[in-house]
């Protein structure tokens, strides 16, 4: 129901149930909180269940062991009252998702205390919330003022953490420090990467610990370079890094809009309520993710395939247009590189020459306005004013001017960015299908040892028979997700739209093998 309705509360849930139960003679009040936690309960089994059928709720198939990109992002909507009861029960499922209040506070402190803390605001093209450093609470009646949440490329939730100082830049450094062991990930993405990542060094200098960190490479989420400074947008958005393909970084939000359904009801439970609650939300989202991963990656390479024909065209229009070569188009990429790389530097050098120059010339305007009759005086108004170009408005024989260098650069980056996806996405199913085949196998050898092993001291007959059948319910079920998986990954590659070139590589290892290694008949056995 909370999946289908992530609005409705218990409350709402148990007057509804009494309403009903009460007309087919049941008499008595339901308890609200005996039912939360009976139901909890109930969830931490269920989570126990899929532990022994070696199940991850928080690591994504297609992102094993190689993930591409990781996106951060704080939820503020997510936020606990004060005024809520109080109790000292531990939350059920205690750093399953989100990270142990105590590790984030002392990791936190750790950071601050080793590093020269200022508090202040980071900006970049405009104010931003995230672009910031501050140790104080923006909300004087709340407790939790929200979460902070890390996200695939795929959009599965992996880790979080809840924030009590606003969306400082230790939160995503602790959830960056949590996830880099467990995974090989290259890019991290922020909405604020370009403020974040400085930071970042800073702190690296006084704690070696974190170097590692530093490996990934930073990336500034797509949409919202736009709102950043221009040059900011080319030296950091995900659009121009290479190798990032069409991760856009803001996967995070499509999480966000459905966790945000489920405030109002959290708001008002308690710590360990509202822990729970997300938690079992976040498995069963990532749930609907996993059932429907083949579709996806599927979808997506379609998509991405026809966008890079429509890139190519739009190239090749541009090149007849401006009757280009590659090698002008690759001095043109270059420049505008360059050019980002170096305006910071070369932005206050002009600015204060700027000042010199004007501060000369009101000097020297006053000195000749002196020599001169009133009528013969000349104000600085009147010079700004003149219809005669400055120097960089005259362009010079056969030059191009910037923009028409920003809009090759921009061509070029798209259709790299296309290619790039092509080969990742093609990555990613081999990897999802490989997870698939090693998750049924180790299934598959868990039953039959179940099925042979009778010497289980430790369990009764009717545990041994439960264990067994449980596994082999779960590997019947993967058994037919594969099936699933197959018919639309065949799909993809008996398609004659799609370049079949991307799914062959030179090793023949490495070429995806689609045959399952216990045919259907054992399954049906079973």
């Amino acid at each position: 129901m909370k999946m289908a309705s992530p609005g409705m509360s218990c409350q709402a849930f148990l007057r509804m149930l009494e309403k009903r139960t009460v007309r087919f003679g049941r008499t008595g009040k339901l308890s609200s909180d005996s039912f939360q936690k009976s139901f909890f309960e109930w969830a931490a089994v269920q989570y126990e269940v899929d532990a022994i059928c070696k199940e991850e709720q928080f690591s994504c198939p297609a992102c094993t062991p190689a993930m591409l990109a990781v996106s951060v992002d704080g939820n503020r909507k997510l936020y606990r009252f004060k005024s809520t009861a109080r109790s000292e029960e531990r939350p059920i499922f205690d750093g399953v998702f989100i990270a142990n209040d105590e590790d984030v506070t002392r990791f936190v402190d750790q950071v601050h205390t080793k590093t020269k803390h200022v508090t202040g605001k980071g900006i970049c093209g405009g104010e931003w919330l995230a672009a910031r450093e501050t140790s104080c609470r923006s909300r004087s009646k709340v407790d939790e003022e929200g979460l902070e949440l890390a996200v695939c490329r795929h959009g599965v939730l992996l880790s979080a953490l809840n924030m009590f100082r606003g969306e400082i830049y230790a939160y995503p450094m602790f959830l960056q420090n949590q996830l880099a062991p467990k995974h090989d990930i290259t890019f991290f993405c922020m909405d604020v990467a370009c403020k974040y990542w400085p930071y970042l060094q800073r702190v690296c200098l006084d704690c070696p610990e974190l170097q590692s960190l530093q490996n990934m490479r930073p990336f500034l989420s797509v949409l919202h370079a736009k709102a950043h400074d221009f040059k900011c947008e080319v030296k950091w958005s995900g659009a121009n890094q290479d190798g990032a393909g069409s991760t856009l970084g803001e996967e995070v939000e499509q999480c966000n809009a459905f966790l945000s359904r489920i405030a109002v009801t959290t708001k008002h439970m308690s710590k360990a309520g509202r822990n729970d609650m997300l938690t079992l939300l976040s498995m069963r989202w990532n749930q609907q993710k996993f059932q429907n991963l083949a579709n996806s990656l599927s979808q997506r390479y379609h998509k991405t395939s026809r966008a890079l024909n429509v890139q190519l065209g739009d190239l090749e229009t541009l090149k007849a247009k401006l009757q280009l070569q590659e090698k002008n188009m690759e001095e043109f990429v270059q420049d505008v590189k360059d050019w980002a790389d170096d305006s910071n530097k070369c932005r206050h050098r002009i600015r204060r020459k700027i000042r010199q120059e004007k501060t000369t010339l009101q000097t020297m305007l006053a000195k000749y306005n002196s020599l001169v009759t009133p009528e013969q005086a000349v104000c600085m108004d009147h010079i700004l004013d003149t219809e005669h170009p400055w120097p960089w408005q005259i362009t010079q024989e056969g030059a191009v001017d910037f923009s028409t260098k920003k809009e090759v650069f921009d061509r070029v980056m798209a259709v790299r960015r296309l290619q790039e996806e092509k080969k990742i996405l093609v990555k990613e199913i081999k990897q999802h299908w490989d997870s698939l085949k090693s998750h049924a196998r180790v299934l598959s050898e868990w039953s039959f040892h179940q099925s042979e092993n009778t010497q289980q001291g430790h369990l009764t007959e009717n545990a041994k028979k439960g264990v067994t059948c449980l596994i082999r319910r779960r590997l019947r079920q993967m058994k037919e997700l594969q099936r699933r998986a197959r018919k639309v990954y065949l799909h993809v590659l008996s398609n004659p739209e799609n370049d079949n070139q991307f799914f062959c590589t030179t090793d023949s290892s490495d070429e995806f093998d689609f045959s399952s290694e216990s045919s259907d008949s054992d399954v049906d056995a079973m």
